[in-house]
């Protein structure tokens, strides 16, 4: 049975991101999205990243909460 909390300092951990609350607040105001720029289309992500975040979204994973999340604090 998987007890991993899939919150948003849990995908920063996820993807290899500080993950404390001011860190993620630094994060957040550093790299905004453009309207017309999808979560998994920002530049600022590595490949692995933007893979991960593509599938979390593509399999409706337990992560797309947190995916989501994410996607409203940077736009």
């Amino acid at each position: 049975m998987e007890t991993h909390k899939h919150d948003l300092r849990n995908l920063f951990r996820q993807l290899g991101l500080a993950a404390e609350d001011a860190q993620i607040d630094a994060f957040v105001e550093k790299h905004r999205l453009a309207p017309d720029i999808a979560l998994i289309n920002a530049p600022f992500w590595n490949p692995s990243q933007a893979k991960f975040l593509k599938q979390a979204m593509a399999d409706d994973s337990d992560w797309a909460e947190a995916v989501d999340e994410l996607a409203v604090r940077l736009s």
